[in-house]
């Protein structure tokens, strides 16, 4: 078993979407020192109490359905980089939402198109993954399907600065090489940039190991 490395921690902040632990942590050695990181989970609700991830966020990766070799990305303004940055929609997931439902909602939300998610393939791919573990313990779920109907901002918040935009390969290269792009989206993207028109989530089926 390994060796437990923190006494107690301590919730600093009380925000709504996100707050401030302090952990009294020690060193290899046993030295103490403090370490302080964000959660968007309940204290009773943090991994390192319960021992296991809790289902957060979740980014959508999603196929344009009247043109399969185009994806739907948004064009954002973020507020900690005064700027505007390119990313897939994306979103938290509501107390008893599933991913699927969280996804369908924040594309509704964000873009006003409709989406249905892509439930085949290894469910490997779609489990929640830690974003940044040096800074949080969020968590974020990939979700997978196609995007119809019509674009629309109707349903956004007034916070919320969104362009929404079809992407073909060729600017999803210039968009990985030029733009401020956030993680997730770029290695989506880079996904993306390999699939197929005729089979677009084929990427998501289990892969086949050598005995």
């Amino acid at each position: 078993m390994e060796e437990k490395k923190y006494t107690s921690v301590r919730k600093l902040t009380d925000n709504r979407f996100l707050n401030l632990y302090e952990m009294d942590a020690l060193t290899n050695s046993g030295a103490p020192f403090h370490y302080y990181f964000a959660s968007r989970n309940t204290q009773e609700e943090l991994p390192l109490l319960t021992g296991k991830p809790k289902a957060n966020g979740i980014v959508i990766y999603p196929v344009w359905l009247k043109q399969p070799d185009k994806l739907v990305m948004i064009r954002q303004y973020r507020y900690p980089l005064d700027a505007w940055l390119y990313e897939l929609p994306a979103g938290l997931i509501d107390q008893g939402e599933t991913a699927g439902q969280a996804a369908a909602r924040e594309m509704k939300e964000e873009t006003g198109l409709d989406f249905l998610p892509y439930e085949e393939g290894d469910i490997a791919f779609r489990r929640p993954f830690y974003l940044g573990a040096g800074l949080t313990d969020e968590t974020s779920t990939s979700v997978f399907g196609f995007a119809s109907g019509e674009i629309s901002g109707r349903l956004r918040e007034d916070t919320e600065s969104i362009e929404v935009l079809l992407v073909d390969k060729k600017e999803a290269l210039r968009i990985l090489k030029e733009e401020r792009v956030s993680l997730r989206a770029a290695f989506l993207l880079m996904i993306f940039l390999q699939a197929e028109k005729e089979k677009p989530f084929a990427f998501l089926e289990p892969v086949k190991m050598d005995n």
